[in-house]
């Protein structure tokens, strides 16, 4: 028994990027992303059997709650003309990948893969909260593996609790297995909390996360080396114990970043979702609607070896 969850936008956008784009429909349109995903559906499940499934969806992508805490948070990813029909800024996303989004949606709905969003948080934040859940069950909480692209979610790397993320480093055929020893023989922290903590420190230019100036991957797995913990580090600050000159006052230049980047940086583990019923299915829920999608889609071929997959 085992859950699979996967970070769905990751996956589509890397199927885009990573699958020729003259993958068409019987109109003309590209489905490259889509057939992309499932044939990465179809590997996982055939590789790793899960009996529970989930893709995690981005209802929001740039929560206003974050923005508000780190206004440069994903700014580089906003469209320049504003907000969205949700009051929501519109994120930069290549022409030919929009209309593929809601065609991935359908397909998954036909073929009773369970599909969960949340207003007001990203996928990182369902896939904390699925976690969360999972792991409050105790001694029956199944193992978890996270397929994602992202290595924000490394934080949830926890081998007490059995959660582990498919890093698709190599492609999603060979996946990096990150666990805690692959924490530390990679980025020197020993946990998934640890990973979090460095990378409050370190920041992310490509999520618009700055960081603390002049403390860079090395240097903050070392600091949390030796004080434990990002409040074990700030106390050291606070105290002047410990620390270098230059380390102690990049640190203070850098306290009202400090004060809130953890919670920018950190997975929600609460938010509201429904319940829902993750078993993986061993047919297609509504195999005529899948067979409608397939025909006007051209995914014949690839939904097959997906309902082959499912089957086992």
């Amino acid at each position: 028994m085992s859950l699979l969850l996967l970070d769905t936008a990751s996956l589509y956008f890397r199927a885009f990027y990573g699958v020729p784009d003259t993958l068409s429909s019987p109109r003309g349109e590209p489905v490259n992303a889509i057939r992309g995903l499932l044939d990465t559906i179809a590997f996982l499940v055939t590789e790793h059997r899960p009996t529970r499934l989930v893709a995690c969806w981005d209802d929001d992508w740039r929560p206003a709650w974050r923005v508000e805490l780190i206004p440069s948070y994903k700014a580089h990813r906003v469209e320049a003309l504003g907000a969205g029909p949700n009051g929501g800024d519109v994120e930069v996303v290549p022409e030919g990948l929009v209309p593929q989004v809601p065609v991935i949606a359908s397909v998954l709905e036909a073929l009773g893969i369970a599909r969960v969003g949340c207003p007001g948080y990203e996928a990182d934040d369902v896939i904390g909260t699925l976690v969360a859940r999972e792991t409050a069950r105790g001694d029956v909480a199944e193992p978890v593996s996270i397929m994602t692209g992202d290595r924000d979610l490394f934080q949830l790397v926890d081998d007490a609790h059995q959660v582990r993320v498919l890093y698709p480093a190599r492609g999603v055929r060979d996946p990096d297995v990150v666990d805690q020893a692959r924490l530390a023989d990679k980025y020197g922290v020993p946990t998934g909390a640890a990973y979090a903590d460095m990378a409050v420190l370190r920041g992310d230019p490509s999520d618009g996360l700055p960081g603390v100036a002049g403390i860079g991957e090395k240097t903050a797995a070392g600091l949390l080396a030796r004080f434990g913990t990002l409040a074990g580090v700030l106390a050291a600050r606070d105290s002047g114990f410990g620390l270098t000159l230059a380390q102690q006052r990049r640190l203070t230049e850098g306290a009202a970043y400090l004060e809130v980047a953890p919670r920018v940086v950190q997975v929600a583990r609460d938010a509201p979702l429904p319940d829902l019923d993750d078993a993986l299915p061993r047919a297609a829920a509504f195999p005529e609607a899948l067979d409608a999608l397939t025909d006007r889609w051209g995914l014949r071929s690839t939904v097959s070896r997906v309902l082959a997959a499912l089957a086992g």
